[in-house]
């Protein structure tokens, strides 16, 4: 079964049905001893960082979440769910992230013809080692909604990348801990390849 973190922060819905289209079962809850026991776990998200990171720990869900990355359960974050990853925004200064990946969350920057937020299919260019894309075609087009975007800190992590202005890095991995900008629920049959990738992950002994 895979947890789909609830913290109100909108975008559940459409991530649990993709995973019910691939006959996983799914179950949307902020209920701790759930998302513990979890095959996986999934932390979806549209939304201001700062607002989510309040809502993350009024709901007590901050240590939760650092435990099941610990406990080496496969672990997907989703758009600002990729953002909460890290240790801070520049969208929300003085609030600390989950603190479980390194690297920058960056505003995208203005430029002629470039609306903001980036939203819209883009291509991404792949690595080749990546788990998450396993036999998904490089160039392929997914769909993008947000204002920030990740530089993060080691390249060894970066799953997949993009270009809107700046070099984007749109998806990485680290053991258990996968996470997309984009938003795979809304990709097509490729999202849904990546999410069956995701379900496939083994989870990790530490």
């Amino acid at each position: 079964m895979t947890a789909i973190i609830d913290y109100d922060a909108g975008n559940l819905r459409s991530v649990e049905k993709a995973l019910e289209a691939l006959g996983e079962a799914a179950e949307v809850t902020r209920d701790k001893e759930k998302i513990l026991a979890a095959d996986r776990v999934i932390l979806p998200g549209v939304g201001s960082f700062g607002d989510a990171m309040g809502r993350l720990c009024r709901y007590g869900l901050v240590e939760t979440i650092r435990q099941v990355a610990a406990d080496g359960t496969p672990f997907l974050g989703i758009c600002l769910g990729l953002q909460l990853l890290f240790e801070h925004s520049e969208e929300s200064q003085g609030v600390e992230g989950l603190g479980i990946l390194k690297g920058e969350i960056l505003r995208i920057p203005k430029g002629e013809g470039r609306k903001i937020p980036h939203m819209g299919w883009n291509s991404l260019k792949l690595n080749p080692k990546s788990r998450l894309f396993s036999g998904i075609r490089d160039g392929v087009y997914v769909y993008f909604v947000h204002s920030f975007y990740l530089r993060a800190e080691e390249e060894t992590q970066v799953a997949a990348t993009t270009e809107y202005g700046v070099p984007i890095h749109a998806a990485v991995e680290k053991d258990n801990v996968y996470a997309c900008q984009f938003h795979p629920e809304k990709s097509g049959s490729a999202g849904l390849d990546m999410l069956r990738n995701f379900i496939a992950a083994d989870r990790i002994r530490r």
